[in-house]
């Protein structure tokens, strides 16, 4: 009788962890099933539809620091499948990424398809059985007797099938009660939170500049130590970008505890200390005393934020540098530095929502992704208490946690 092994979840770390699975073990009946219709959903539309594969980041260390949950469990298994695993387990089935130059890793081709596409190929080459439509309703343990038969899986058609091994990849999920069979099979779920979303401001006073951005931007959230920086976008609902998508990863369990709500300071010149924000509009003020404020944006600001900024500081738009008082100056240093933006909710950011939370860490044998509670149960991808900010470490995630997870199960019962 032929072993069988069963994947739950058609996205990133189900695809991965099925493909390494009969690859390493051809012998074994490989069954993948999504309980909705479409598979890789997620890949299709990471990245604005071109899928931001990984990072181009190959030092352990550095890469694992990206990761609000989860880093020192990367530590130790992105050494088994890394960023450069990556990269060559997809060139070696014939795509090519390219680096951006903010370390973001994509196909040349600009579009998931031909990740998605290289996936299925090698799925089916591989002999990976796909089934969609086809969700799990009830999952039985049987024990040791029969290892073959370990599993019993009650299908949403009315069908049965037993596994040898269980590999759950269904991704993350905001609401506590879709863990709940999960929690039956003896396993203790994170609380899950949403992370990677934008800040809604809905008294903005710049909402009318939506579409202007800055290339670096320092976010901090009031009474907190919470302080994330890059670029920032201003929206028509408040606040987007990295700067912002970083800081609601690491604050994802702050922000929840909140309900979304509190004072966001964002300072426009990170780079440059509040004394020398001074000495640079003094300095202005002696070179160009008879050039108009309003119209002489500083630091590389965009003209239409500097002129916002002014207006909030009550400088008029006919003063010149020389006639600035004391009292706006002192305005227009602060706002540079500390523009407070009232965050009132959140806004999930395009197609690429993660949910920080799962199956805690502790509860798993990391080297192989399996529960140490039930044995020849294994999990990868975001349903592990595993997040990553934006740029590629999620994606990351998913695969190292389906090739480690592969590998294990592709070891006969």
């Amino acid at each position: 009788m032929q072993e069988t092994v069963v994947i739950i979840g058609g996205g990133a770390a189900g695809f991965f962890g099925a493909i390494t699975c009969a690859e390493t073990n051809p012998c074994l009946q490989v069954i993948l099933l999504e309980k909705t219709t479409k598979l890789l959903s997620k890949v299709r539309v990471s990245g604005g539809g071109r899928c931001n594969v990984t990072h181009a980041c190959f030092q352990t260390s550095a890469f694992s620091q990206h990761y609000p949950r989860g880093q020192k469990a990367l530590k130790k298994l992105l050494p088994s499948f890394g960023a450069e695993d990556t990269v060559a387990w997809f060139e070696n089935r014939g795509v090519k990424l390219k680096t951006e130059a903010d370390g973001r890793m994509f196909p040349q081709s600009n579009s998931s398809e031909t990740i998605v596409d290289c996936l299925m190929q090698s799925a089916k080459k591989a002999g990976v059985e796909i089934k969609t439509g086809l969700g799990v309703n009830e999952i039985q343990v049987q024990g040791e007797a029969n290892p073959q038969e370990r599993f019993v899986l009650h299908l949403s058609n009315g069908e049965r099938i037993t596994a040898s091994k269980l590999l759950v990849a269904t991704g993350g999920n905001p609401k506590p009660e879709n863990y709940q069979w999960l929690i039956k099979l003896g396993h203790t779920i994170e609380s899950p939170v949403p992370s990677l979303f934008t800040l809604n401001v809905p008294s903005s006073p710049f909402k009318d500049l939506q579409g202007v951005s800055v290339p670096k931007a320092k976010v901090k959230l009031t009474g907190q130590k919470l302080e994330t920086d890059g670029p920032l976008l201003i929206t028509h609902w408040g606040l987007s970008g990295p700067a912002v998508l970083r800081f609601s990863a690491w604050g994802a369990k702050v922000m929840h505890g909140l309900a979304y709500t509190g004072t966001a300071l964002v300072n426009w010149v990170p780079d440059f200390s509040e004394d020398q924000v001074r000495q640079q509009i003094l300095q202005q003020r002696q070179s160009s005393p008879r050039k108009t404020v309003f119209t002489n944006a500083l630091f590389g600001l965009p003209s239409r934020l500097w002129q916002r900024l002014c207006e909030l500081a009550e400088v008029p738009d006919t003063v010149k540098w020389s006639e600035l008082a004391g009292k706006a100056q002192n305005k227009l240093i602060e706002l540079l530095l500390r523009t407070p933006f009232e965050v009132k909710g959140k806004t999930t950011f395009k197609e690429e929502f993660v949910t920080c939370g799962g199956i805690k860490l502790e509860e798993l044998h990391l080297d192989r992704m399996e529960s140490r509670l039930v044995p020849g149960l294994f999990f990868a991808g975001e349903v592990v208490d595993i997040d990553g900010i934006t740029g590629g470490f999620n994606f990351q995630a998913a695969w190292t946690g389906g090739f480690l997870a592969g590998k294990a199960m592709a070891q006969t019962a």
